[in-house]
């Protein structure tokens, strides 16, 4: 029989000595010192429920709803609030959406103007 005693502790062993390999990109903090708030804030990793706001929303307003029937108004009142979030981050999704769609636009007709204005002179 073959025993993996020494195995286990060279395991352990190696936790403890702190030898483990961890990914990282460098010498940077994880937390920077500026926690103002910034208007140009960005998510770097928008979450992967984001693209399903509005089937979330529709989710946890009929579980607030059912929470409510059954008498849990501190229930309900967390998936009321869960529901708002999404449907902040909905809205910013369609401002973004919105504004893009008006940048191509003013894009497009500054081409075209350049275009006519050559075909002119």
């Amino acid at each position: 029989m073959v025993t993996f005693r020494n195995n286990n502790n060279l395991r352990k062993n190696n936790f403890r000595r702190g030898e483990r390999s961890f990914k990282s990109n460098g010498d940077r903090t994880k937390f920077s010192n500026n926690f103002s708030n910034n208007e140009t804030f960005q998510r770097k990793n928008p979450g992967r429920n984001n693209h399903n706001a509005s089937k979330l929303i529709e989710k946890y307003n009929n579980l607030a709803r059912e929470a409510l029937s059954v008498g849990d108004k501190i229930l309900s009142e967390n998936y009321f609030q869960h529901a708002d979030h999404f449907m902040r981050i909905l809205a910013d999704q369609e401002k973004l959406k919105k504004t893009k769609f008006v940048e191509t636009n003013l894009q497009d007709q500054k081409v075209s103007s350049d275009k006519s204005s050559k075909q002119v002179d």
